[in-house]
C-alpha cells in the first residue's frame, strides 16, 4: 500500500465527496441488515400465529409484510444509487486528475529522459496503468468499506441475538483472511510482471505501426509479426499465472461460507431446543451469513484490484518522482538581441560515455548567420541542444546577450527562437493547423500564411492541394513529399518572427536549386540572428561565419573564402560535393 499513499492527496481534495459516499454506504447497509431482523420477527410471528385468525387477517397481514419489506428494500436501493454516484464518480475525478499530473509531468521531463524511455511504456503508465488505479479508487474502495460497514453492523445484530452463535460462523473468517495474506504478495509480484509485459507489447507495436512502411519494403512482416506474437505470448502466459493464483480465492470463499451457514443451521438447532433462540433468529443468522457473502468473497477480487493498483502506481511514481534535470531558473521578461556565445564548453553523454563536445568556442553577433558543418556524428546537433537548453554543458558557459543561458527565461528565450529540426514532425491535422501550431499568438491571418510559404518555397504545392491549407495532412505528413515537409517546417518556424532561427540540416531533402531559392528568400527576414547546420557546403558558404565542427571540436573557422584558401578539411569537402554536383 505504500505507492498508493500518494492518492491520498486526491481523497483529501474530493473529501466531502468521499465522506458523503461513506454516509450513503452506512445508510444502504443499515436498511439491508433490517431485512433479516425483520424476517426473523416475522418468521417467529407466523410460528405462533394462532389458528383462529382468518384469512382476511393473513391477507392483511402479507400485505402489511410485503410493503415493510418492499419499503426497506427501495431506501436501501437508493442509498446504493447515492453511494455509487459519490464514490465511483469520485473515483473518475481522480482518473482524470491523475492523467492530467502524469501529462504535466511528462512534459517537464527533458530531452536525456526520452532518450531513456520507450513511447509504449510512456503511454501506457498513463492509459492501462491509470485505469488499474482508478479500480482501486472507485470499486476497490467502495466495497472495502462496504464491507467493513456491513460487518459491523451484522455483527453487531448477531452478538444480540446469540454470542456463542455468532462466534461459530465467523470463525472461517479469519482462515479466509490468513489465505488471501498469502496469496497476496503473489498477486503483487505477478501482476508487475504482467504490466511490464504489456508496456513492451504496446512499445511493438507503436514502433510495427509507425515503421510500417520500412518493414514492408524489407519484406519484414512475418518477423514483426513474430515478435508481436511472442510478446502476446508471454502476456497471456503470465495473465494466466495471475487467473490461477485468483482464481483460488472464490472456490475458497464460498466453501467457507458454505461451513458457516451449516454450522448455523447445526448450533441454532441446538441453542433451539435449548430455549435460548427462536426459530425466527436461527433464520435471521442464515440471512446474516450469506448476506456477508459477497462482501467477503469480494477481498479476493479487491485484494487482486489492490495489488494490480500498488503495481501500476509504483510504475507512475517512479516517473512522477523523475525530476527534471533543465529547469527554468528565471521568470523575468527576456529581449533576445541577438548575440550568442560558447565558451569552452564541453558535453558526455551520461548513458553512452560518448564526449560530443570538447571545449567548443565560437561568437555570433545580431543579425549574424553561423554555419555549422561537419560529418556524421562530429557533435552538430548536440551544439544545438545545448543552444536551446535541452542540454546542460558539463563544463563552460553558454552566454546568451551578456548572460549565462541558465539565469535567463528559458520559456521566453524559446518563444523567440524558430527551430527546424533534422526530424520533421507534422500533426495528423490541417496545413494551416500545422503552420499556425508555431505562432506564439495563435490565428494567424491567411496574408501571412502565404508569405511565410513564400518564403519557404512550398506556397506553390500547398495551393495545387483540393483544399489547399484546408488540406489534412495524415499521420506525420505521410501524404507529402519529404522535401515538401522540410519545406513546411520551415514555414512553421518563420510564422513566429523568430529572432532567432535555426536551421538543423533541414534541407537535405531538397535539391540545390531549390536550396538556393529557399537560403536566399530567409535572407529577407532581416535582422534575424542565423544558425545553419549541415553536412552539405551549398547550405552555408554565404553565412557571416563558419566553424567546421569534427569530434566535437572546432577544426576551421572564418568565412567560405577563407577556409577555401586553408586548402584543409573543409576545402576538401567542397571539392567532393561540387564534383558530385558537376557529375
Amino acid at each position: 500500500m505504500k505507492s498508493l499513499s500518494y492518492l491520498n492527496k486526491y481523497f483529501f481534495k474530493y473529501k466531502w465527496r468521499f465522506l458523503l459516499g461513506i454516509l450513503f454506504i452506512v445508510g444502504s447497509n443499515w436498511f439491508k441488515v433490517e431485512m433479516p431482523r425483520f424476517f426473523g420477527d416475522t418468521t417467529d410471528e407466523l410460528t405462533n400465529w394462532s389458528a383462529t385468525n382468518n384469512s382476511d387477517d393473513i391477507l392483511f397481514y402479507a400485505l402489511k409484510v410485503g410493503g415493510y419489506f418492499l419499503i426497506l428494500s427501495l431506501i436501501s436501493g437508493i442509498f446504493l444509487f447515492l453511494m455509487r454516484q459519490t464514490i465511483i464518480v469520485m473515483s473518475r475525478l481522480i482518473e482524470y486528475d491523475l492523467k492530467n499530473e502524469i501529462y504535466k509531468h511528462y512534459q517537464k521531463l527533458n530531452y536525456s529522459f526520452y532518450k531513456k524511455n520507450n513511447t509504449g511504456d510512456l503511454m501506457n503508465r498513463i492509459s492501462e496503468d491509470v485505469s488499474h488505479v482508478r479500480m482501486y479508487l472507485g470499486p476497490g474502495v467502495m466495497y472495502t468499506i462496504n464491507l467493513a460497514v456491513l460487518s459491523i453492523l451484522v455483527i453487531i445484530n448477531m452478538v444480540s441475538i446469540s454470542v456463542p452463535l455468532t462466534i461459530a460462523v465467523l470463525i472461517p473468517l479469519p482462515i479466509m483472511s490468513f489465505l488471501i495474506y498469502t496469496v497476496a504478495s503473489k498477486i503483487n509480484s505477478i501482476s508487475k510482471t504482467v504490466q511490464e509485459e504489456q508496456s513492451n507489447m504496446s512499445t511493438i507495436a507503436q514502433e510495427t505501426f509507425t515503421g510500417i512502411r520500412v518493414i514492408k519494403a524489407y519484406s519484414r512482416l512475418a518477423e514483426a509479426k513474430t515478435k508481436f506474437n511472442r510478446s502476446a505470448e508471454n502476456y497471456k502466459n503470465k495473465n494466466m499465472r495471475l487467473v490461477l493464483v485468483n482464481s483460488f480465492f472464490m472456490p475458497t470463499i464460498f466453501l467457507l461460507i458454505g461451513v458457516s451457514t451449516i454450522v448455523c443451521i447445526y448450533l441454532g438447532g441446538l441453542l433451539y431446543y435449548d430455549k435460548s433462540i427462536t426459530p425466527g433468529n436461527i433464520m435471521t443468522f442464515i440471512f446474516y451469513v450469506n448476506m456477508l457473502t459477497w462482501p467477503f468473497a469480494s477481498i479476493g477480487w479487491v485484494t487482486s484490484l489492490t495489488q494490480r493498483a500498488a503495481a501500476s502506481q509504483g510504475r507512475i511514481n517512479e516517473f512522477l518522482k523523475t525530476e527534471p534535470e533543465i529547469v527554468n531558473n528565471s521568470t523575468a521578461p527576456f529581449d533576445f538581441q541577438g548575440a550568442i556565445e560558447f565558451k569552452n564548453v564541453s558535453y558526455t553523454y551520461k548513458n553512452s560515455g560518448i564526449q560530443a563536445i570538447k571545449d567548443l568556442s565560437f561568437k555570433l553577433e545580431k543579425g549574424e548567420t553561423l554555419g555549422i558543418v561537419g560529418r556524421t556524428g562530429s557533435g552538430k546537433s548536440t551544439i544545438l541542444k545545448l543552444l536551446m537548453r535541452q542540454i546542460d554543458p558539463d563544463q563552460g558557459e553558454i552566454i546568451i546577450d551578456g548572460v549565462n543561458i541558465k539565469d535567463i527565461n528559458m520559456e521566453s528565450y524559446r518563444d523567440q527562437t524558430g527551430i527546424v529540426p533534422q526530424e520533421v514532425f507534422l500533426f495528423s491535422d490541417t496545413i494551416k493547423n500545422n503552420l499556425e501550431f508555431g505562432s506564439v499568438e495563435g490565428d494567424v491571418s491567411e496574408e501571412r500564411l502565404i508569405e511565410v510559404t513564400k518564403l519557404a518555397h512550398v506556397y506553390h504545392n500547398i495551393i495545387e492541394f483540393k483544399d489547399k491549407f484546408n488540406t489534412l495532412l495524415g499521420e506525420r505528413g505521410v501524404n507529402l513529399s519529404g522535401g515538401q515537409k522540410q519545406r513546411l517546417s520551415i514555414a512553421r518556424a518563420l510564422i513566429r518572427n523568430p529572432k532567432l532561427l535555426i536551421l538543423d540540416d533541414c534541407l537535405s531533402a531538397v535539391d540545390t536549386e531549390t536550396e538556393e531559392i529557399i537560403l536566399d528568400n530567409l535572407k529577407k527576414t532581416g535582422s534575424t540572428t542565423s544558425i545553419v547546420v549541415s553536412h552539405r557546403i551549398s547550405s552555408i558558404r554565404n553565412a557571416t561565419h563558419i566553424i567546421n565542427v569534427e569530434d566535437g571540436s572546432v577544426k576551421e573557422s572564418g568565412t567560405h573564402q577563407k577556409l577555401i584558401s586553408l586548402n584543409g578539411i573543409y576545402a576538401e569537402m567542397y571539392k567532393k560535393q561540387l564534383a558530385e554536383e558537376n557529375a
